[in-house]
């Protein structure tokens, strides 16, 4: 079953679950801009075989490891099987005046943890409900009872929060070549076609993968790298070059960053400075003369 996608052209997000944010590196970049090129523009064409998919190759892997991995994309002699699809990255360029939707730099917070943005801030349950149950106990010890659970307005409450953090995003503008190559003229005009028609009157799109959302923009000019004309004992092959430009960023630095890339803090809810009574000869607080608590 194909995957369901919503107006921003990532997964079908109906069904939400709390999960730990994923990293955004250059492999979740290249994977969602191959899943994007394999199940979004889900290119096929006519063969001698009937109307099939067109195989994707990510040409960074060893041919070894191609041979051994898709032996159906070459034939006996180990030529490659076409039509044909490659994808590759080619170049990657950090532009200051890309900035992304942070205008400014945010330095990360200088101690062990770090982390610059924060993304989620939520009530620590377990934590709260222990000073709140603090609180009932001490207000209901008259008459030798205690009561953890017993219902009272306080004004202030003491609520326990956890903030998330995350390193400050670095926005990249990296460049994937995207070649066709096929045997007949017609197999190219349906491979080349839905690289053209799919963004309608625009050439921007969005994808993205593990949560993350990247910006796509197809270049305007299709190099057409044919050698029909030569007329030579070469094979013949109708070759076109499409060019993407994609709007990333990447968090943390991936396996050599020494710091957490998910920071998770609490905030401090009370601040107690005890000092001696004995000494000092100093009343007890909120205590009446019957012993009972004093709100």
């Amino acid at each position: 079953m194909a995957p369901k996608y919503d107006h921003t052209g990532v997964s079908d997000t109906s069904i939400i679950e709390e999960r730990i944010v994923m990293p955004s590196t250059f492999e979740t970049i290249d994977e969602a801009m191959f899943q994007w090129l394999d199940e979004r523009v889900n290119i096929h064409c006519e063969t001698n075989k009937g109307f099939k998919k067109t195989q994707i190759i990510w040409v960074s892997a060893e041919r070894a490891y191609q041979i051994k991995n898709k032996k159906e994309i070459r034939d006996s002699s180990g030529a490659l099987i076409l039509p044909l699809i490659t994808l590759e990255r080619s170049a990657v360029v950090k532009d200051p005046t890309k900035k992304g939707i942070f205008w400014g730099n945010i330095p990360s917070i200088g101690d062990k943890k770090g982390g610059s943005i924060t993304i989620a801030r939520q009530i620590n349950q377990d934590k709260t409900a222990n000073f709140v149950n603090a609180d009932t106990y001490r207000q209901t010890r008259g008459g030798g009872k205690h009561q953890i659970n017993f219902p009272f307005m306080k004004k202030k409450q003491k609520v326990v929060y956890q903030t998330i953090t995350i390193p400050m995003p670095s926005y990249i503008d990296i460049s994937y070549n995207i070649f066709l190559k096929s045997e007949y003229q017609q197999q190219m005009n349906e491979m080349l076609t839905p690289f053209i028609t799919k963004t309608e009157g625009i050439n921007h799109f969005i994808f993205g993968k593990d949560g993350h959302t990247y910006e796509g923009f197809v270049q305007q000019n299709f190099n057409q790298i044919n050698n029909v004309t030569s007329l030579q004992s070469d094979e013949r092959m109708y070759q076109t070059k499409v060019q993407i430009n994609v709007l990333g960023y990447l968090i943390g630095e991936d396996k050599n960053q020494d710091r957490p890339k998910i920071v998770m803090r609490e905030n401090a809810v009370e601040v107690k400075i005890p000092r001696e009574r004995v000494i000092t000869e100093d009343e007890l607080e909120h205590i009446d003369k019957r012993g009972f608590y004093i709100e």
